[in-house]
């Protein structure tokens, strides 16, 4: 949903944990707090930035796997693709005469 995207989009931090997926795609929850406070000085502990990742989830935004006992984070952009398509590349309305 729309709604979720764009709840999960307004918080920075949500915004911060995005960019740096799409810079190393496929992180765990220790390597993401370690970025955010490495690059951006975000002090945040590992259940607050779950909380945050919780969120994203919510919104499809990122996905999980499991390989042994770690659990890897994927950026999916599915749910932002189909909000650009909805308003920046709308469909053409048919030509009549």
């Amino acid at each position: 949903m729309a709604e979720d995207v764009f709840k999960a989009l307004a918080d920075p931090t949500r915004r911060r944990i995005l960019d740096e997926l799409v810079e190393r795609d496929g992180q765990s929850l220790f390597e993401i707090c370690a970025r955010l406070a490495a690059k951006h000085g975000l002090g945040l502990s590992r259940q607050a930035v779950s909380q945050h990742l919780a969120v994203l989830e919510a919104a499809d935004l990122v996905r999980t796997r499991r390989q042994g006992r770690y659990k890897f984070h994927d950026l999916n952009t599915e749910p932002l693709e189909r909000i650009v398509t909805r308003w920046l590349r709308p469909e053409s309305p048919e030509s009549g005469p």
